[in-house]
């Protein structure tokens, strides 16, 4: 399978189930999969978002092939309100998310994203603003203690920050293997650990650099006001911290709230007017023909919900009106 193939792709076509005439935002059109599918697959428009600056190349091509029907945004999905109402569009039928980082971005070492290249410790999306080599050269010990634990689910959090202010005394941490060795000297691989020792303290940086949970958060809030009643809210998420907030948002604003129980049934809400409609509330999960062919599907877990006609929460912050 191409390396930049979208992850769950016949999974997101069904859900999405593009129809002539509608609109859908890409938020996160990267190489362009899940918008040429959209595209090919019925006569609509799609508005596609990116913060990276290298996707305006493609975006440029998807413009020569696709003409009026394909429109780029450089930007931040968690501005998709704003960005998609500046195109003249004020609802939309469909609202779809790959989150987190792409395989192009991963793949090309001088982005410092991997640890897999020796490269800059970068990892900022848009090519902009703070890099993780400046979190890790400049925050105090207990707050980068910290931020690899809520973000990397890393339990040895504290040890690893230890090593990394010890280290950066000697001088400053600028590449992906000086990290990565500084990581796994705090936090040994154990005989029957499958990942990486520094695989999760990576991501905590990658997730801090791009803010990439708040702007999930607010991307999500885009999507309940720009989609309009039938339209679809699709997201294909990677790791637990992601899918958790989708779910917490899917099922809230679809009148569930949690229970004290896991086992007992999500109730009721009766305090305000939901505002989608969950068909299925357990996540969809890739084939495992694709993840054959595909080891990033593995740990891929697609949710949908639908909007209904009531008002955005963000316009009914009062209760049911």
């Amino acid at each position: 399978m191409n390396a930049h193939y979208p992850v769950m792709m016949n999974e997101v076509l069904r859900a999405l189930s593009p129809q002539d005439g509608e609109v859908y935002v890409d938020g996160t059109f990267g190489a362009g999969g899940y918008s040429r599918a959209f595209l090919t697959s019925a006569n609509c428009t799609v508005i596609a978002i990116d913060r990276d600056p290298n996707a305006i190349k493609v975006a440029e091509e998807f413009k020569k092939e696709f003409g009026e029907r394909f429109i780029f945004v450089q930007g931040c999905f968690g501005d998709a309100l704003e960005l998609v109402k500046k195109q003249g569009f004020s609802h939309v039928d469909g609202f779809v998310l790959d989150v987190g980082v792409s395989s192009m971005q991963i793949d090309e070492a001088k982005r410092g994203f991997s640890f897999r290249f020796d490269g800059p410790l970068d990892m900022r999306m848009a090519q902009s603003g703070e890099t993780a080599a400046d979190i890790v050269n400049t925050m105090d010990e207990e707050p980068l203690a910290n931020l690899i634990y809520k973000y990397g689910e890393e339990r040895l959090s504290r040890r690893i920050a230890k090593r990394i202010v010890e280290t950066r005394q000697e001088g400053p941490i600028e590449t992906t293997n000086e990290l990565a060795d500084i990581v796994r000297l705090a936090a040994p691989r154990k005989p029957k650990d499958k990942i990486d020792p520094a695989t999760r303290t990576f991501q905590a940086l990658r997730i801090a650099v791009n803010d990439e949970l708040g702007e999930l958060e607010r991307g999500l809030k885009a999507s309940e006001s720009l989609l309009k009643e039938a339209g679809r809210l699709v997201i294909v998420a990677f790791h637990s911290l992601e899918d958790g907030i989708v779910k917490s948002f899917m099922y809230e604003r679809s009148g569930y709230v949690a229970n004290n129980s896991r086992h007992a049934p999500p109730k009721i809400s009766d305090t305000r007017l939901s505002s989608f409609v969950l068909k299925k509330r357990k996540a969809i999960e890739a084939s495992e023909e694709e993840i054959s062919e595909n080891v990033r599907s593995r740990s891929a877990k697609m949710r949908v919900a639908y909007r209904n006609d009531a008002p955005a929460w963000a316009s009914n912050e009062g209760g049911v009106q």
